[in-house]
């Protein structure tokens, strides 16, 4: 049986047998990217060479494992198939081959002995059916079924099915082919047919060939790429012939701490809340990793609502105590030698989780004292006493009660509770947050305009001066940066006074004024190192690195892009100064 280990080192193996260059999984906390609060896709750290803004310190041919981040379905998390943290297999072409190479490489992957070894009659391919815009990918049906997959096995399919992106209303977009695997039962249909479930998608090659311009308008892309993806745990399920990937493996270990902590045998069925447990609590371990905090924003309020929702399931199962940091250990133990950076941020995850886990326990104690005034307002001769809908959600939004404790302590006292009023203000509460997730998950490609390339350029003294005036303990924890401004976060206990606000603005404007040229150098980790450069989200480094230095301001590895000289900046303001989560404050600016 072959396992997750064994797919992503064959996945690696493989490509780099084909001239491919490994890079290292980035951080779940996207670098500069305003359209996404994490990293949702191998291809996301990639968007500037995939864009031919800048070329790749590693070459044109890339290949990773990639950790990523999606919370759109967070509620969804507890049946067989939904994940928040999940690890997609990639490679890609930076305008080297294209759409023979990447399908063969496809191909021979999945069928080839040293490989997955799957049978070809067990696969089935859709590739992109055309339309006005774009013809018919006649080039990749055709090649498809010269290298063995029958013509009743290709599906022909519209944009909505095989067309990725673009992914704002204009920027790089093209035709995709996607790649199926049969897992029913008995032998694989003669003829596909992509609306039969059973054939589960494994792969996608996705071939970014056109640029849809403001006009509608789709024109050939100068450099033409190939972002290809396969998700490990949903291919190490299919290849194991499990229904659930939470059936292999991969959480075993997570289920079997689990039981220890309960006291239990292994059943022999997984509920709900264990898989809930077991998925939040190794996605908030990998946040957690990458220097984010809980807290009431952004990255910081999604790991805190994981955290959270992990706790209460817990309760559920009837785990009273503290339990959160021993999940946590079981996942590092698992992985910690494929992401190191959970090794090297142990103790400080399990004392987050361990001070969170406390800190909700006096949040739920707030929440029983306001479930008790909904109770002692309702007049003693009323005979059917019933909690509002809007009551108990109020219980679940703020103070993280589950409908299913407030309906067991409402029946304690003898009401009930207006399950279809929830049901309606959670419904409305999933459909604001879902539009808020197709805005901020979207995974966008970043602008990457001379304005944001500047205001870039800005973080970067912007640190220099937060470092100079308030100690060399701050480091970078997040950067968002839009056409408009820039946000920073930084770690920092304490509120910044206006005079330590003024002092960085000026020290900021100081660089700018005195026109310092921005030198990218090419160079390695270890050279960087001894050159003294900064390096944020270490693990997100290569063999090789761009590292910026500002005159005498400012060193740093990052993968830009940036203003050619400070002068091109303008005039620096900082416009507000808060906190972002515990131990990190958050600055915005402009550029006037």
């Amino acid at each position: 049986m072959m396992k997750a280990a064994d797919i992503r080192k064959k996945y690696i193996d493989f490509f780099v047998g084909k001239g491919h260059q490994e890079i290292k999984s980035a951080s779940l906390i996207p670098d500069n990217d305003p359209t996404c609060l994490f990293t949702t896709a191998g291809m996301h750290p990639l968007v500037p060479y995939l864009q031919g803004v800048t070329l790749h310190p590693a070459g044109r041919r890339l290949t990773d494992y990639q950790k990523c981040i999606r919370t759109g379905d967070i509620d969804e998390v507890g049946d067989e198939v939904h994940l928040t943290f999940f690890e997609m297999l990639g490679n890609w072409s930076l305008g080297d081959y294209f759409k023979e190479d990447a399908i063969r490489f496809s191909f021979e992957f999945l069928t080839g002995k040293d490989n997955l070894n799957i049978p070809v009659n067990m696969l089935a391919v859709t590739v992109f059916a055309g339309d006005d815009d774009a013809p018919f990918d006649e080039f990749s049906y055709r090649l498809w079924n010269s290298l063995g997959i029958s013509e009743k096995r290709i599906a022909r399919l519209g944009k909505k099915d095989n067309w990725w992106g673009p992914a704002g209303q204009t920027g790089p977009c093209g035709p995709d082919t996607e790649m199926f695997y049969w897992t029913g039962d008995g032998p694989a249909p003669e003829t596909f047919d992509p609306a039969d479930k059973r054939w589960v998608e494994i792969w996608n090659d996705v071939f970014m060939e056109y640029n849809k311009n403001a006009d509608g308008k789709y024109e050939p892309l100068a450099q033409k790429n190939v972002d290809t993806g396969m998700g490990l745990e949903r291919v190490t399920a299919i290849l194991q012939g499990k229904k659930s990937c939470y059936e292999t493996e991969i959480f075993a270990p997570l289920f079997a701490e689990l039981d220890a902590i309960r006291g239990i045998e292994a059943p022999a069925v997984r509920s709900s809340s264990e898989r809930i447990i077991a998925d939040h609590l190794r996605a908030a371990t990998f946040i957690l990793a990458d220097g984010i905090t809980p807290g009431k924003v952004d990255q910081a309020y999604v790991l805190r609502r994981l955290i959270r929702r992990a706790i209460r399931e817990g309760r559920k199962l009837g785990i009273d105590g503290a339990f959160t940091s021993r999940i946590a250990r079981a996942v590092i133990r698992q992985l910690g030698d494929v992401y190191p950076e959970l090794r090297h941020s142990e103790q400080r995850i399990v004392e987050e989780l361990e001070r969170e886990e406390k800190q909700f326990e006096q949040t739920l104690e707030k929440g029983t004292r306001e479930f008790e005034k909904f109770i002692s307002r309702v007049p003693a001769h009323i005979e059917k006493k019933v909690i509002s809908g809007k009551n108990a959600f109020y219980l679940y939004e703020t103070y993280g009660f589950p409908i299913e404790l407030t309906v067991e302590m409402a029946k304690e006292k003898n009401f009930s509770v207006d399950l279809p009023g929830f049901d309606a203000a959670f419904a409305k509460h999933q459909e604001l947050s879902r539009q808020g997730a197709e805005q901020k998950f979207k995974g966008g490609l970043a602008d990457h305009s001379e304005q944001t390339a500047r205001l870039h350029t800005a973080t970067h003294l912007l640190q220099a001066a937060l470092r100079k005036v308030l100690g060399n303990h701050v480091e970078q924890r997040g950067s968002n940066i839009t056409a408009e401004r820039l946000r920073f976060d930084f770690s920092h206990e304490e509120k910044m006074t206006p005079e330590q606000l003024a002092e960085v603005q000026k020290l900021v404007n100081d660089a700018i004024a005195r026109d310092l040229e921005v030198v990218c150098t090419e160079t390695t980790v270890d050279e960087a190192k001894a050159a003294g450069a900064m390096g944020l989200f270490e693990n997100k480094y290569g063999a090789r690195v761009k590292m910026y230095t500002i005159g005498d301001v400012s060193c740093e590895i990052c993968g830009g892009p940036h203003a050619g000289r400070t002068s091109e900046l303008g005039h620096f303001r900082i416009v507000k100064e808060e906190s972002s989560s515990r131990g990190v404050r958050r600055i915005k600016a402009v550029l006037e």
